[in-house]
Parts: C-alpha cells; structure tokens; sequence
C-alpha cells in the first residue's frame, strides 16, 4: 500500500482530524456514518495521528454531523438532479463518494491548492478540484452561476477570519439563481472554546468566529433564509452513543441553549 506523506500547514492540517475521526467512527461495531473510504484512506496517511488526541465525543459528533450534512445534499439533489455541489474547504472528505450524486449534477471540492493537489492524489475521479482561497471570491469565475447550487460548509465557520465567511456568502448567493447553503453551527462561545480543545490545542490553531442565533446570517445581505436548524444531541442515532455520553447527551437536549454550544445543522435557502 502506497502511503502518503501530507506536508500541509496549520489550518490545513485540521482535515486530518476530521479524516481520523471518520476513519475510527467506521472501525467501531455499530458505527454511525461507516465512511470505509476514510477509514482506507487514513491507513494510508504516513500521521503521527495519535497526536491529535482524538477523543470519543468528537468521533462521534463528527461522524453524525456528516451524516446529517449529507442527508441534506442528498435530499436537494434528488429534487434538482440538475443542480451544482460545492463542498468548501473539503479536505479529504469523501462526501462526493458517499452521496454518489448522479451524472448530470457537476460536484466542486474546493481548498487550498495544496489540499487539493493531495486530495488529487489520494481521492482522484468524482469531482472538480478547485484550489483557493475562500476568503477571496475570484475562485467563483471557475464555477457555473446558471444552475441551482447546493453548497456545504463543514467545519469551515471558526477557521475563517473577520467577516470572510459573510463576505463569502454574499458572493456565493450572487453567483447563482438558488440554492441552498448547509453548514454546521458555532455559537460564539463554542467557537471561541474550540482553542482549549485538545486538539486544536495540539495543532496550535486559534478559532475565529461563530454566532448564537440561526436566524443571525439572514442579516449577512446574502438574501439568506433559515429553513431548518437540526440540533443534534435530539438526532435519533445519538442512542448509539456509549454511556455515560449517551446519558449526558440526553441530559443537555432537554435544553435548546445548551445544546447549540454542541453540534447544530443550519440550513438556508437563496
């Protein structure tokens, strides 16, 4: 087995976190995303990922996010089997081979170049590789503007500096007639908490921002409006979860502010 040696920066580095975490949701008996791709694609990392300090609690967050993102992607799909995907600061994320969209839907992974230039290496074949910064927009001339879009933000949020990510949005609800936006909610606490984070803590990033109300983005400018807001400690799969965070997830859902500081789904219309 060929292995591969990543040389990614800081930020970048973020997607073997999430590659990891996947990786060891799909080794458990009953797990709750199953990406096996991941899961192959993390043996062949040459990682020191013990590092990362990976704990349970974000496995498991972290895989039913994903699931949940792409119910979302699936379901839009399925009802604009037209339609563009853009899944921003993709990493290594298989999500393209999970939801194995249809021919006629155009999917666009989109990172930094370097990302990109590994993640043609490792994950080649399902989709458009885009390299760019998303804090700029010149990117967007590469994408086609006259079809609905579906456009996945995981993970993305805390790691963008400033007003980027509102500005991003603006520029992305231009470009396209409709659409959809998906992505996973930060409160300004969680975001601002994520530096202590083990984790984060090892990899030495600092967080951005993240913000309280899902309402908040439809004041972003970018003609947003919230359709859903799935707060996932209430997701049925969490009892699946192992005790004592199967109880103390059921404990913090009974309480809608305490539960957005965890993993929340947000999803807008354009």
């Amino acid at each position: 087995m060929h292995r591969w040696q990543p040389k990614l920066g800081l930020i970048q580095e973020t997607l073997l976190l999430t590659l990891h975490a996947r990786a060891l949701d799909a080794r458990q008996p009953r797990p709750i995303l199953g990406d096996t791709l991941s899961a192959d694609l993390d043996s062949s990392i040459d990682y020191d990922f013990g590092k990362l300090k990976v704990k349970p609690s974000l496995v498991l967050t972290t895989a039913l996010r994903a699931k949940k993102l792409d119910d979302v992607v699936r379901a839009y799909v399925a009802a604009h089997p037209g339609c563009v995907v853009l899944d921003l600061g993709c990493g290594l994320d298989t999500r393209v081979f999970r939801c194995a969209p249809p021919p006629g839907v155009d999917w666009y992974d989109i990172d930094f170049p370097e990302v990109v230039d590994l993640r043609s290496e490792c994950l080649p074949g399902r989709s458009h590789l885009v390299g760019a910064d998303l804090t700029r927009s010149d990117w967007l001339t590469a994408i086609p503007g006259d079809r609905p879009a579906m456009i996945v933000a995981e993970g993305l949020l805390p790691f963008m500096p400033g007003d980027s990510f509102q500005t991003m949005t603006r520029a992305l609800a231009a470009h396209f007639p409709s659409g959809e936006l998906a992505l996973n909610g930060y409160t300004r606490f969680a975001a601002w908490a994520m530096k202590y984070h083990p984790t984060i803590k090892a990899l030495g990033i600092k967080a951005a921002q993240g913000f309280d109300d899902p309402h908040e983005p439809e004041s972003w400018g970018a003609g947003l409006e919230l359709i859903e807001e799935q707060i996932l400690t209430r997701a049925p799969e969490t009892a699946r979860f192992p005790q004592p965070l199967r109880a103390l997830t059921r404990l913090t859902a009974r309480s809608t502010a305490l539960s957005r500081q965890g993993a929340r789904i947000l999803r807008y219309h354009f």
